[in-house]
């Protein structure tokens, strides 16, 4: 306890955070990874060897450039590091080509990128309200919320085991989130329109984000900007800008049509019932990945790995919002207990069955279906407590 409270003092303990998970992260490299790791080598040799004109129709590999334009950027200034370590991987016709020296290129330059995530992390957690924190620092909504970022497990699998770039992408989105709730909603506004250049999936959320800035930068104070005014000129706003947008639901909404249960975790700390929300969520839809990891040596880290999180975000958020109602009831925590079971059926049980050779799609069906069922519920309440909750003028007041 003596060394937390160091750590508490001086501001250190978010760096040890971003380090230990390094750590793990290189721990993890030589690990199983899928065919996004070709795709990615291959991109890496397409932008490096190729002029710009043929970086979309290059197709020797089934594995085509179809990034935005900024990702691909991104990949020619990869390459011209990846020369250095392997110049053979960046031959366009060396297809399923994995060096020891490839694979650690690949490898740290997924956990370099990371840096903008840890940054990012770092920024929206100096937004959140401190109002509940505890007297020990493992109760402070910031290091509850920095854990739940910086150590996701979804994140770890898919990036550093699976192999993908997501940290680096959810980065920029963090950053976006964070820059509006500091009122600088230019900046905010032009991280997600990066973002967008990078990878074109967080489309779903630019509905959302033109919203938001709508209503809290374009139309303030009752006061609409002129060019605003010019394009809207029927729309009329009567109460204030609205608040952050992560005190909002409108981040949960965008959440429940995104990838992974990452942006919810902002909203986790604030709120007993999007806690409540997030635990079904993140449970449900890491789970749900399990089936990307389907070689044995990666079993036993999957489980383990998953088991840490799921343990802390209960536990730290049932400490964070003990003074209120539990944060899950019977029928929520008996469904997720259900996935013990699943699992045992689908890795243990299924295998030594006459099945596995007529119906080896079976596990991924349960999966799939199981998961569905959690996820569309988190979705329904969500919705439910956007509809029926206070309106946002009376949650600021209040």
């Amino acid at each position: 306890m003596a060394a937390l409270g160091t750590l508490t003092g001086s501001g250190n303990w978010f760096s040890a955070l971003a380090l230990g998970v390094t750590l793990l992260k290189c721990l993890l490299i030589p690990t199983y990874h899928s065919t996004d790791f070709e795709v990615h080598r291959n991109w890496l040799a397409i932008t490096h060897s190729l002029p710009i004109s043929q970086w979309y129709y290059e197709a020797t590999s089934e594995w085509t450039l179809d990034y935005p334009p900024f990702f691909a950027w991104f990949e020619y200034v990869l390459s011209h590091v990846a020369k250095y370590f392997d110049q053979a991987m960046l031959n366009v016709h060396n297809l399923n080509y994995c060096s020891s020296r490839t694979l650690f290129f690949q490898r740290f330059s997924v956990i370099f990128t990371d840096a903008l995530f840890v940054y990012a992390v770092y920024e929206c957690c100096k937004c959140i309200n401190g109002k509940k924190a505890g007297k020990e620092l493992t109760e402070k909504p910031k290091f509850i919320l920095s854990v739940l970022l910086l150590w996701n497990f979804g994140l770890l699998i898919v990036d550093h085991i699976h192999f993908q770039y997501n940290g680096f992408l959810f980065g920029l989105m963090l950053l976006s989130i964070a820059r509006l709730f500091q009122k600088r909603h230019v900046e905010g506004a032009f991280f997600f329109a990066v973002l967008l250049h990078f990878k074109h999936i967080y489309l779903y959320v630019a509905p959302a984000y033109g919203i938001y800035l709508l209503r809290s930068y374009c139309f303030t104070a009752n006061k609409p900007e002129p060019a605003a005014s010019s394009l809207f000129p029927t729309l009329s706003f009567q109460e204030g800008p609205l608040p952050c947008i992560l005190g909002s639901k409108l981040l949960g909404l965008i959440q429940c049509f995104g990838q992974s249960s990452v942006s919810h975790c902002l909203l986790s700390v604030e709120k007993a019932g999007d806690a409540s929300i997030f635990l079904i969520l993140t449970t449900t839809g890491h789970y749900s990945l399990f089936p990307l990891l389907f070689t044995a040596p990666e079993l036993p880290i999957k489980i383990l790995l998953m088991l840490l999180f799921t343990i802390y975000s209960i536990s730290s958020l049932k400490i964070l919002f003990r003074k209120e109602k539990p944060l899950l009831n019977w029928m929520e925590t008996l469904y997720l207990l259900g996935l013990g079971p699943l699992e045992v059926c689908c890795e243990f049980v299924f295998p030594f069955t006459s099945w596995k050779l007529k119906y080896p799609f079976i596990p991924l069906l349960l999966t799939s279906v199981y998961c569905a069922v959690g996820i569309t519920y988190a979705w329904f309440r969500l919705y439910v407590s956007v509809l029926t909750g206070p309106p946002v003028s009376k949650t600021k007041k209040q």
